[in-house]
């Protein structure tokens, strides 16, 4: 069967997507929930130790609190209320942490720093799996023993205000609730408002025991504006002075009942120094954590510093102080200062009951748990406690029992801490077989491409796919059945769940055909090349061919980014890599600029170092029309002449020039936005420039940029798309002035109008205004068989509706990114690209390079937490799931996805080969395939590295989007190759 190679290579990166799917399917396996521990199965509570007595106190102790009231402030770093900004915006939160009857404590939360997963953390103890930051946007009921679900069982009366995330954890758990969506995050002041709404109501009333605020205010201010936002000592104001309404409502009950409550301040993750949160950063991960309560007497003058705590103490500490057993999967413990005001028996009882929770639960997860130092520490304490518990038994007061149950409180909370970090280190259970199954799909893809190589990068830009053979073939029996054997013995053997054995028999057959077939095609692939004596490296017929510096650059570029995905600082600071290696890029054009210049056509290294290619560049010569294809076999030897001495004078001194031009391009970018981990922290250009003293500074640049990227993208639009692209682009700037990003010149306070809603969406009209010109040109021109412009006209169209689009998802300080986008593009395509000649598949490097570069250039980095996702409500007054997560990830892979349109546009333009388009498609799946492959074996490996969640894990994420898009792409130029094929 013969297909084109960009039909070939779309089929291939859709596949190699499945397999991709498959192996994080694995690699971060949905979190199988149990609810054994139910009102009915809940184990009895673990007597108090005693030797040679018997012990009276084998049920759970009584509530240290009457009510509970947790206020959560989303996105509450610790700063915000132990730093200077505390005291200035919080102080009767500052008065209580310093003077009152509280204990303060810096809570670390585990990456991924994100709602969802934390709430977990909180309530269960325990820490959620890194693919939970996936699952935050829709949020499943949570089954794993939690302490809502123990007070529900208790009988307690629980009311919940706040993100509807609870909500959808907890379902029919309160008997009161009103949830607001955490996604919209361009409101700041309703989700807050909504909360504080039933306050008043709430407090007066009697009928609850817990109340859960959850704030999200906060946390919106940081995605659209920073932590540096005037907006934000506003919101910790309000903040402060709902606290003391609760406090001050919780003080005056207790006088009347005389029993203590307990009012909980903390946050869910902090806030990075860009206003987002996902990822490991010290202000992300360091919350604050505030116990308010009567029963915590303070002496005049005790002063009390904030201790380091982890986050899922917290659900130990509630369970105790509400009278639960602690959540069975919870690796957290106890908070001890909430307790060293009750009697010594009480607080080895406390402590008892949390290291026994966790003591099984080390047996249940490690083998070898009777040789770990935390269990040994356990053992030793309960039987020091069964000693002084038959002294406290005897009624013995004397010294001895003091120090005595000194040293039991000391052994408890050192076992304690040990059992805790030893759980706590505990890697998730990985679905081994899931990600092997995928690994082997990704890797025979990737094998089959490189296979491929000799026949689709021909002129015909053609091969012949061995379909029906393989399926045909004993092998390929042979390989299903053994195959289906290894799944039968695996699934019936497994003692863990595993998600390709929970698949039904037809869809994981269908996956065993596809990979036997893929495997016989690789065997034919292979049996084909060594009969024909064919090599990938060198042409049989052209042994005088040779590589040029570009092709070197181009391979020794690749092969370095994919080795440098093994180490996590060259993760960390990918930007780095790219920004190497396009500068790199532009050095070696430079040099083959100057050379073609003075060296002229007579040189023969210039004639030749165009000749044989590696796998990446081996393709036809972009050819004017007038000059025919050279016919290769199955490559060609040689490229045309360039056309550089056909420049005129000035024309080739911009062509000399373009280089360093770019060069400069690149560099200025780099100063924007820092990005990564080292430097991230440094001021860049970006930061004084969202700064509220230079607004007018950013207004000038941004509407500078709107009129360059308007010069820049006009040029190739009809009337129509030009008319549509000034409005557009003027109601982007009405759109930010809208929102105070920018400045209008008639307002200069730069009040709300609309929140932009009104302005955004008129954005939005004249980008689907332009797309839809666009591509009623394509299909005109392959319906009628219309004349070649118009196909172009409309491939530019929808390119510059892309732009537009982008420009009303970047914030104002970006929009440099997408002028100089545009600008290299411009220099590129005119003075390197046309006079230099070179072949779609050099050109599809270069694209990919540039677009991966301008990827960092927006500031994006490895990390989640630069994932502005504001961009995602850009003309929605709710949260609405589908276009919000499709503008967000627009704007995130902006740089990638323009660079690709733009390549589609150049080739369709600039050559009349049929073969362009489907040679552009091979080499960018497979240069989008080789980092995939890699990393996915890089991170089997690498599974149980210290940095597996906080480095290498987001980095998957990424790729595997990233894959994803490369398969969009690949379609769209598969499409437009067939639209080239019809004409």
């Amino acid at each position: 069967m013969r297909l084109g190679s960009g039909t070939f290579a779309a089929c291939c990166v859709v596949i190699e997507v499945l397999g991709v799917a498959l192996f994080l399917r694995g690699f971060f396996p949905a979190p199988v929930r149990s609810s054994s521990r139910t009102e009915h199965q809940a184990e009895p509570p673990a007597p108090e130790p005693s030797t040679g007595a018997s012990s009276n106190w084998t049920k759970l102790p009584p509530p240290l609190f009457s009510k509970v009231v947790i206020m959560l402030i989303d996105a509450l770093r610790d700063d915000f209320v132990f730093g200077s900004k505390g005291v200035k915006f919080m102080p009767y939160t500052t008065y209580l942490v310093e003077k009152g009857a509280s204990h303060s404590f810096v809570a670390e939360a585990k990456p991924p720093t994100v709602t969802m997963p934390r709430i977990k953390a909180l309530m269960t103890g325990s820490l959620p799996g890194f693919i939970d930051v996936v699952r935050n946007l829709n949020s499943p009921a949570l089954l794993e023993d939690n302490v809502i679900t123990q007070a529900k069982a208790a009988g307690k009366r629980m009311i919940f205000y706040g993100d509807e995330t609870w909500v959808k954890l907890f379902p029919q758990h309160f008997v009161e609730y009103d949830g607001t969506t955490s996604f919209f995050v361009s409101d700041y002041t309703e989700v807050d408002d909504n909360v504080t709404r039933h306050l008043d109501k709430v407090l007066k009333r009697g009928d609850w025991d817990v109340l859960i605020l959850h704030y999200l205010g906060l946390d919106h201010i940081g995605h659209i504006s920073g932590p540096s936002s005037p907006l934000i000592g506003h919101k910790l104001s309000e903040m402060d002075n709902i606290l003391m309404k609760i406090h001050t409502s919780l003080l005056s009950e207790e006088r009347e009942n005389l029993s203590p409550n307990l009012l909980v301040l903390c946050g869910d993750h902090g806030m990075s120094e860009t206003g987002s949160h996902g990822a490991s950063s010290m202000e992300e991960v360091n919350t604050p954590l505030i116990l308010i309560s009567s029963a915590f007497e303070r002496k005049p003058g005790d002063i009390r510093h904030p201790k380091h705590v982890q986050q899922t103490d917290l659900a130990a500490t509630l369970a105790i102080g509400l009278g639960l057993p602690i959540p069975e999967n919870s690796v957290g413990s106890l908070l001890f200062p909430s307790i060293e005001g009750r009697p010594v028996r009480e607080q080895l009882r406390f402590l008892h009951l949390n290291a026994v929770q966790l003591s099984k639960l080390l047996q249940e997860n490690v083998p070898s748990y009777k040789k770990e130092p935390g269990f040994e520490q356990f053992k030793m304490a309960e039987r020091l406690h069964g000693n002084w518990i038959r002294l406290y038994l005897e009624e013995s007061t004397s010294e001895v029992l003091f120090n005595l149950g000194t040293k039991v409180r000391r052994q408890y909370l050192d076992a304690l801490r040990t059992l805790s970090l030893s759980l706590s280190r505990q890697v998730a259970q990985y679905d081994i077989y899931s990600m092997l199954v995928g690994t082997v799909m990704v890797l025979e893809v990737l094998t089959l491409l490189l296979l491929s190589i000799p026949q689709a990068l021909s002129s015909k830009a053609e091969l012949e796919v061995p379909l029906w053979s393989p399926v045909f073939s004993l092998l390929f029996y042979l390989m299903f059945l053994v195959l289906s054997a290894l799944h039968v013995i695996v699934c019936t053997s497994a003692e863990s769940s595993c998600y390709f054995c929970g698949l039904s028999w037809l869809m994981a057959g269908g996956v065993m055909v596809l990979i036997s077939a893929l495997l016989c095609a690789v065997v034919s692939a292979l049996a084909k090349m060594f009969a024909s004596g064919k090599l990938l490296s060198k042409n049989p017929a052209h042994p005088n061919s040779r590589w040029s510096e570009l092709d070197v650059v181009i391979l020794l570029g690749t092969m370095g980014h994919v080795l440098s995905l093994g180490a996590s600082s060259f993760i960390e600071e990918e930007h780095q890599t790219w920004y190497f290696l396009v500068n790199t890029l532009c050095l070696a054009l430079c040099h083959e600029i100057y050379r073609n210049c003075f060296l002229g056509d007579d040189c023969e290294p210039r004639r030749c170092s165009h000749g044989e290619r590696g796998f990446v560049n081996t393709a036809p010569a972009l050819q004017d029309r007038s000059i025919g294809h050279d016919e290769l076999e199955p490559h060609r030897a040689s490229k045309s002449p360039t056309s550089l001495n056909t420049l005129r004078g000035w024309e080739k001194w911009m062509a000399m020039a373009s280089p360093w031009v770019i060069l400069t391009c690149c560099r200025l970018l780099r100063s924007l936005n820092q990005t990564g981990v080292q430097w991230a922290h440094r001021p860049d250009l970006g930061h004084w420039l969202t700064s509220s003293d230079h607004k007018a500074e950013l207004s000038v640049l941004a509407a500078l940029s709107l009129i360059m990227i308007f010069a820049l993208v006009q040029r190739r639009c009809s009337l129509t798309s030009k008319v549509a692209m000034a409005l557009g682009l003027l109601g982007v700037y009405c759109y930010r002035a809208a929102i105070g990003n920018v400045l209008f010149p008639w307002q200069r306070d730069s009040k709300d109008i609309s929140k932009g809603l009104i302005e955004a969406r008129f954005v939005h009209v004249f980008v689907l205004g332009i797309l839809f010109t666009g591509t009623k040109d394509l299909l005109k021109s392959q319906v009628i068989a219309a004349d070649f412009t118009i196909k172009t006209v409309g491939l530019w169209e929808i390119y510059s509706g892309l732009v537009l689009l982008a420009a009303l998802l970047f914030r104002p300080h970006n929009l440099p990114v997408l002028v100089f986008s545009l600008l290299i593009q411009t220099i590129m395509t005119k003075f390197i690209w046309k006079p230099l000649r070179h072949d779609a598949a050099e050109i599809t490097v270069m694209h990919y390079w540039f677009g991966q570069a301008f990827f960092y250039f927006q500031g994006n980095s490895n990390n989640i937490a630069t994932v502005d996702i504001s961009a995602g409500f850009v003309g929605l007054d709710t949260y609405v799931e589908v276009p919000a997560v499709f503008l967000t990830a627009f704007a995130t892979f902006a740089g990638p996805v323009l660079w690709a349109s733009h390549l589609v546009s150049f080739l369709s333009s600039e050559t009349s080969s049929g073969s362009a388009l489907s040679h552009a498609c091979f080499c960018y799946a497979l240069i989008c395939s080789f980092p995939v492959s890699a990393y996915i074996i890089l991170v089997t490996s690498l599974r149980y590295h210290l940095f597996i969640w906080s480095v290498f894990s987001p980095k998957l994420l990424y790729e595997g989007m990233h894959i994803l898009i490369t398969a969009a792409i690949c379609v769209f130029f598969t499409a437009m190759d067939q639209t080239n094929t019809k004409s």
